[in-house]
């Protein structure tokens, strides 16, 4: 006998005999009530940290003593693709062997990401097994399962057809590095020391000026209008009148809408529709122009006049230099704000103009909403309704479309037809219009990783299938989640 316990050998082969006797199936208590728990999927790049390590005891005690008790009890286990991430490693190992995924085309890429999961996206359940975690993994699930990726496509398609998805030109988090849009939940907040440049837009008129104060000088290049609020006295001689950008030449009206904060800067802002959400928003309000100054690398592009092919911090520098040349640059100060991070990269996120797609998400939201207010559903604490609510009112349509290559690809197919140019979203591939019979594309982008873990609970049943697992074990029992999920 060994003088220490060594649990790696003694707990390994235990765990291997329950694993092969089926303990952990729910078929162990045939007549029992069943009871269910989902595994929130861990990226399968990913490894347990402490945070799994307390859930996961969580969830193992309470099937096991349900499990105890006579009941039905399955944990079904499984993981995420985690698009983003698994395809970032693999593009570091192509960079090392001098290649790109360009070099290698979207399906060659593809399967070889499908080679790095095989080979290396074991590591989590290998550590669950090491945890003890009591899970049926003749039930194990991959977010790209065929299974699951039907329930995809089925979803994107329903919520198209009841006009909850569609395809616009509206303002995303976009990483310059990643060459993506990114979802809020994928952009990291801290506070960085930065500046705050005031600047004089001279009237059209040659009588006088209006200051205005940025973060970000380079955007200037696509301001469209200036904006006051309407009850500011200071300005309202103004409202109606126009600016010329400097730098640029193009004229722009100076409006009044509600959303300026007349206590910010000199309470007069520049407005650039295609580079901040809350100017985007003033935009649609006002009819204004959305001029897009920068390319996908953060690089500014021809509309910035001379700036062009200037990285857009740099560009930050020689807009500032430019402006203090012709005696516009009021003065710079010392700001701290929060900046937004791609989670990935760590690269600044930058708002951006794109094209994507989006779930128009208020027709879903306020059920949910309405739901908690008459009492149907309930927090404990009750404190808890306070951030729910912030969180669903202030939710903006979600950008489901990622421009990377590893994911659900987007069921949508364009017609290549002079005639035609129909989009059509299918649940099933298309190979030719089905107006013209021209020839159709699919659409380049996949689905936000997060658009496939949420139907989680119901997919790992073969959802829209009707299976007898389904049937018996959806609604799930409990979720144990971190609380922003």
């Amino acid at each position: 006998m060994t003088p220490t316990y060594e649990p790696q050998s003694i707990e390994a082969s235990w765990y291997e005999k329950w694993e092969e006797a089926g303990v952990f199936r729910p078929e162990i208590n045939p007549d029992g009530e069943p009871f269910c728990i989902v595994i929130p999927p861990p990226n399968v790049t990913g490894q347990l940290h402490m945070g799994h390590a307390l859930n996961h005891s969580l969830i193992d005690t309470i099937v096991r003593r349900k499990r105890m008790q006579g009941y039905a009890a399955v944990w079904v286990p499984g993981t995420d693709h985690a698009g983003i991430a698994t395809q970032n490693v693999v593009e570091r190992q192509l960079a090392e062997e001098g290649m790109s995924r360009h070099d290698l085309g979207r399906e060659a890429f593809i399967e070889q990401v499908w080679e790095w999961k095989h080979q290396y996206g074991n590591r989590i359940t290998e550590q669950m097994r090491r945890l003890g975690d009591s899970c049926d993994w003749t039930r194990e699930r991959f977010t790209m399962d065929e299974g699951l990726s039907t329930a995809v496509r089925e979803v994107f398609v329903s919520l198209y057809e009841q006009d909850l998805m569609y395809r616009g030109n509206r303002i995303i988090n976009w990483c310059p590095r990643c060459t993506t849009a990114l979802a809020e939940v994928e952009v990291e907040y801290w506070d960085e020391d930065g500046e705050l440049a005031s600047i004089a837009y001279p009237l059209t008129s040659g009588d006088g000026q209006i200051v205005v104060a940025t973060t970000r000088a380079e955007t200037m290049l696509g301001d469209t209008a200036v904006a006051v609020h309407p009850e500011d006295e200071r300005y309202a001689a103004l409202v109606g009148q126009t600016v010329t950008l400097p730098l640029v030449g193009r004229e722009i009206p100076i409006i009044a809408d509600e959303h300026v904060d007349p206590e910010f800067g000199t309470g007069a802002v520049k407005v650039t529709p295609a580079h901040d959400p809350n100017d985007f928003a003033i935009g649609e309000r006002h009819d204004l122009e959305q001029v897009n100054v920068m390319d996908e690398h953060g690089v500014i592009n021809a509309e910035g006049g001379l700036f062009e092919g200037t990285d857009r911090f740099d560009a930050r520098r020689a807009v500032k230099e430019a402006l203090d040349g012709l005696g516009l640059l009021v003065g710079v100060k010392e700001h701290q704000h929060s900046v937004g991070h791609c989670y990935r990269c760590g690269t600044v996120v930058e708002p951006y103009l794109s094209l994507q797609w989006f779930v128009q998400v208020r027709p879903i939201t306020e059920p949910a909403i309405d739901a908690v207010r008459d009492g149907s559903s309930r927090f404990v604490l009750q404190r808890w309704e306070n951030s729910y609510f912030n969180w669903m009112e202030n939710l903006r349509d979600w950008c489901v479309s990622r421009q990377i290559w590893w994911g659900h690809r987007i069921p949508a197919w364009y017609c290549g037809g002079d005639d035609c140019q129909e989009v059509y979203v299918s649940r099933e591939d298309l190979d030719a219009c089905p107006d013209c019979g021209g020839p159709v594309s699919q659409d380049e982008d996949v689905l936000d990783t997060w658009f496939s873990s949420a139907l989680w609970p119901f997919s790992v049943f073969d959802w829209p299938n009707e299976t007898s697992d389904l049937a018996t074990f959806y609604p799930n029992s409990v979720m144990v989640t971190g609380f922003d999920i």
